[in-house]
């Protein structure tokens, strides 16, 4: 049964005098069973994002959504249309990996100062925040990360240099990406590129978890109630899969 859940927002000290406004969810009655760090789609930090984190905490994990446009738009909050999703690529463009990653470790850092939560930590991405995900994976404190339709990892890096799918042998983890067959923005050479990355590094290293969950019907953004492309189904699926991925590894 979910519990219920207190939450708020919190800002975090980050490298160069960088303050980070993230929305911090935990269960209200006991203390989290693991953390979990959530990384946004272009949109920011809106309702929706704010909502996983919060779903997260109803399961007993401690969850912070964090804002990955810290440094061009640290408050963004944007709706599922044309303006917001343009708005968002704007700031999208402006982001370097190097930068999410700096970021990305205050925000661990914090999380295990918290009272129960100083051992391995989760993370789940969505869109343009599940491309990142996987950058993230690559800190060794993350045990488990999920990826959620992120795109344009086999051909692109925020801020230039290889492409993102690269540093899959440095990650220490599990990995676990979800994506629709349906995805304009992860056509079927992008989900065969990642499928034989992750067959490679499982042959390499059997003892990690490397799985794409590809959704029959499903398009981009089906995680989400607010998006035309909600895919109920899908969503549900998505949701148990990464529930059980942080429930064997965190």
């Amino acid at each position: 049964m979910a519990s219920a859940v207190i939450s708020s927002w919190q800002e975090l000290p980050a490298a160069g005098g960088l303050r980070l406004r993230c929305w911090w969810a935990r269960p209200a009655q006991q203390r989290p069973r693991a953390a979990v760090l959530v990384l946004p789609e272009v949109f920011g930090l809106n309702a929706w994002v704010r909502g996983v984190a919060e779903r997260l905490a109803a399961e007993g994990y401690g969850a912070l959504a964090m804002p990955i446009f810290a440094r061009t738009a640290p408050d963004l909050d944007l709706g599922y249309d044309a303006a917001g999703l343009a708005a968002g690529r704007v700031h999208r463009d402006r982001v370097s990996a190097a930068d999410v990653l700096a970021d990305a470790r205050a925000a661990i850092a914090w999380l295990q100062a918290q009272p129960g939560l100083d051992g391995p930590v989760g993370c789940v991405g969505f869109c343009f925040g599940g491309h990142l995900a996987m950058l993230a994976a690559t800190i060794p404190e993350v045990a488990a990360s999920c990826a959620a339709y992120g795109a344009r990892v086999s051909s692109f890096r925020p801020g230039g240099g290889e492409p993102t799918l690269a540093v899959l042998p440095t990650i220490p983890g599990h990995l676990l990406c979800l994506v629709g067959d349906q995805d304009p923005l992860m056509p079927a050479e992008e989900r065969q590129a990642i499928a034989a990355a992750l067959a490679t590094d499982a042959a390499r290293r059997p003892q990690l978890e490397r799985r794409l969950v590809v959704a029959p019907g499903a398009g981009h953004g089906f995680f989400c109630e607010a998006r035309a492309d909600y895919h109920p189904e899908a969503a549900a699926q998505g949701w148990q899969e990464m529930l059980a991925l942080f429930s064997r590894r965190l």
